[in-house]
């Protein structure tokens, strides 16, 4: 067991770029557990975007589902799903919860436009809300449904700054995360997305999604009194992190093809310091 959280530990201290540092924060215990999540959630991501047939992937999301059901039973056998089947133990989360983010996942494979934002928020709400269920969890919750809204809410907004910020990648995918009513509304299209073309029509789409990925961070916010105490700086530094790479968009001017935009070891130290602060203190 102890080896299988060093190999989780290992994974998330190697792949995550925001997610690491906001995970500091946690005690020890908690800290073990969102680092099973977070390589689950990894490994689920590279089994869509690493080079394979279509065939193969989805077989490698159908090998992901049975190691899921198999850590459910009792029956682990591989590093991750014996961390897994711990957490899931320790903490009462439900498997549909993971089963959700791998369909979320496989849905990548079939769908690569969204016609309006409706059709895109079921997309996020698997690729990270149910992400942030998980986590209040680990974190443990009052509150019932208001704190699962605050979750679901943060994830959201999460999601949605990816979105935002790795334009070209998912273009290099072949994916269009951005809704196709809001493309047309703002007059972009998707040669501007091939060109790398920041239009004025572009500036005023990415400024609408930044506009709406705020709105559900400030809905997000509302989880942090029903979380303990000892949890909150986690979600809060993750909310300040994020919330720094959509002003950094913006100051930017939009401009998210020219480089990934990120922010700075330094700033991110800051921020987590800042939510250490002042997360627990709110009540």
């Amino acid at each position: 067991m102890a080896a299988a959280y060093e190999e989780c530990r290992r994974v998330t201290r190697r792949e995550a770029r925001n997610f690491y540092f906001a995970f500091l924060t946690l005690p020890t215990r908690q800290r073990r557990a969102i680092y099973v999540v977070y390589t689950f959630c990894r490994y689920c991501d590279d089994s869509v975007d690493a080079e394979g047939t279509h065939e193969e992937k989805l077989q490698r999301i159908e090998y992901l589902r049975s190691m899921l059901a198999e850590a459910y039973a009792g029956n682990a056998d591989q590093p991750l799903f014996i961390g897994l089947a711990d957490v899931a133990a320790t903490y009462g989360i439900p498997e549909e919860y993971f089963r959700e983010v791998l369909n979320g996942v496989e849905s990548d494979l079939v769908k690569t436009r969204y016609a309006n934002f409706e059709e895109l928020r079921g997309y996020c709400y698997q690729v990270a809300s149910v992400v942030g269920l998980i986590c209040i969890h680990i974190f443990g919750f009052r509150g019932g449904e208001e704190a699962r809204r605050g979750a679901i809410d943060l994830g959201l907004a999460m999601q949605l700054t990816n979105i935002c910020r790795d334009v070209l990648e998912d273009w290099e995918f072949g994916r269009v995360y951005l809704p196709q009513d809001e493309l047309a509304r703002f007059g972009v299209t998707e040669a501007d997305l091939e060109n790398r073309a920041v239009t004025d029509g572009f500036a005023n789409l990415m400024q609408f999604q930044i506009d709406r990925a705020r709105e559900y961070f400030a809905n997000g916010r509302q989880l942090l009194p029903y979380l303990s105490p000892r949890s909150r700086a986690c979600p809060a530094a993750l909310g300040l992190i994020y919330g720094g790479v959509l002003n950094k968009i913006e100051s930017g001017g939009y401009d998210v093809f020219r480089e990934r935009i990120g922010l700075s070891k330094g700033a991110k130290l800051r921020l987590m310091a800042r939510a250490w602060l002042t997360g627990p203190l709110m009540k």
